[in-house]
């Protein structure tokens, strides 16, 4: 996204448009570069005309199909419009290591299969039923399934909580998808307002049925739910605590204090989170131990900020929100 600093700055335009190059060059090797580990399966949960909708099964070690492990299933952010299953690869594989059957299911989407956002709650809700179906060949205990996402991927698995809500053709009605807690990475939580009623062409009763929030009640998921405190979706989860507090259901908050949408997405915020996320999960009975995962104290995309608050005046606040503009846009969007 262009951003027009002005003529005031000088020579410091110069260093930021350096700095914006070399913070997208850096985030080229964030978690998103990792391969998949061999044990892990892919499967199909869902068939559209010719199109067959895949879940990434990641197993811990020393699993049987005998088990009955805690599972998470994990829908990436894109907006509705985009986004890559990769996208929650590193926390499924830090879960799987931890002892849980880790999930990412692909679902269609805008830009690939021309669908509104509701289409992509119909798919997350197959791909959590079909897991639960299959609890006995995947080695799952089916009532200790959370539900995980970031974004648009995050309100995804907030829908889950939803008793009725969108649901596909051919889906087992009986199968529950209410999940046993919810993790969700600076979700949006609710359509019912004109900005969202816009990517459902205006269709109010729709929107409802997809608008998490308005579900929430005191039988809803203990829930974790995380954002920057300069996201501007995070009205979504203030809303949401605010209600949960009220009848009294657990909504456990983390802030990331001067942080942006999709800041999980980069270390050390990945890292991070996936510490509050594994202590969340420890309290629920679905991990035991230490959590293992190590946060390291500064990133090379750190470094560099860290050297722009050299620069003073008007361009070191001009800096900001270039570097950040470009790990969002790098991390898929505002959504």
């Amino acid at each position: 996204m262009k951003r027009e600093i002005g003529n005031p700055f000088g020579e410091a335009h110069k260093v930021i448009m350096a700095i914006s190059a070399a913070i997208i060059i850096l985030l080229g090797g964030t978690v998103f570069a990792a391969e998949a580990t061999p044990d892990v399966k892919t499967m199909t949960y869902k068939t559209i005309g010719d199109k067959e909708l895949q879940i990434h099964i990641h197993y811990p070690p020393g699993w049987k199909a005998s088990d009955s492990r805690p599972a998470i299933i994990f829908f990436f952010g894109g907006g509705w419009s985009g986004g890559k299953i990769e996208q929650f690869q590193p926390q499924a594989e830090y879960l799987a290591a931890r002892g849980m059957v880790a999930a990412r299911a692909d679902y269609r989407v805008k830009s690939r299969d021309g669908v509104t956002p509701d289409k992509c709650v119909e798919d997350a809700r197959s791909a959590v039923r079909w897991m639960r179906r299959n609890a006995g060949r995947l080695g799952i205990d089916p009532e200790k399934l959370v539900a995980s996402g970031g974004s648009a991927g995050g309100h995804l698995a907030a829908c889950m909580m939803i008793p009725k809500s969108v649901e596909a053709d051919g889906d087992d009605l009986s199968i529950s998808t209410i999940p046993q807690a919810m993790v969700l990475f600076n979700p949006v939580l609710s359509f019912e307002n004109e900005q969202m009623l816009e990517r459902l062409n205006g269709d109010e009763q729709l929107a409802r049925k997809i608008s998490p929030t308005r579900y929430l009640d005191k039988n809803a998921p203990p829930a974790l739910i995380l954002f920057g405190t300069n996201d501007r979706l995070k009205i979504f989860g203030d809303e949401y605590w605010k209600k949960a507090e009220a009848i009294g259901v657990r909504a456990d908050k983390y802030l990331a204090e001067g942080q942006g949408h999709g800041f999980f997405n980069r270390s050390p915020w990945t890292e991070r989170t996936l510490l509050v996320m594994d202590k969340f999960l420890a309290s629920l009975g679905f991990l035991k131990g230490e959590p293992t995962i190590k946060v390291p104290e500064e990133t090379a995309v750190d470094k560099l900020y860290r050297k722009t608050i050299q620069l003073s005046g008007q361009a070191e606040n001009a800096l900001k929100p270039i570097i950040y503009e470009a790990i969002s846009d790098n991390n898929q969007g505002p959504l």
